[in-house]
């Protein structure tokens, strides 16, 4: 049982409890349950119901962020998709263009050396 729908079960029982007890006690003594056991009841029964709330809460911001996270995701796919790999093609057709004449020039040395030219 998710947590949300047992907060919603304790919160039935300590109002229904609550009200029957005092309904039992009006009925036989005239009078009411002490302010005690009623004041445990109502908490009891808020603080579940305040428990159910922010699990449902919870539970609708997973299911978005689920949601946005397979559309991102299937979003990614599709710009992969579309543009493939247009890097290679252009160093392809640079190095094409250019033939034997392109040159490779190497980087100077790097560190103390390089200070000293």
């Amino acid at each position: 049982m998710t947590l949300k729908w047992l907060a919603i079960v304790i919160a039935t029982v300590s109002m229904t409890l609550c009200v029957t007890g005092n309904v039992v006690t009006l009925a036989v003594n005239g009078g009411q349950l002490p302010l005690l056991v009623n004041l445990l009841a109502i908490t009891t029964a808020g603080t579940a119901v305040v428990l159910a709330v922010v699990a449902e809460l919870h539970d609708r911001l997973d299911n978005r962020v689920s949601a946005l996270t397979e559309f991102l995701v299937a979003r990614l796919r599709e710009i992969e998709e579309r543009t493939g790999d247009r890097n290679t093609g252009f160093v392809e057709g640079y190095l094409l263009n250019h033939g034997q004449e392109a040159a490779i020039v190497p980087f100077g040395r790097r560190g103390r050396g390089a200070a000293e030219r």
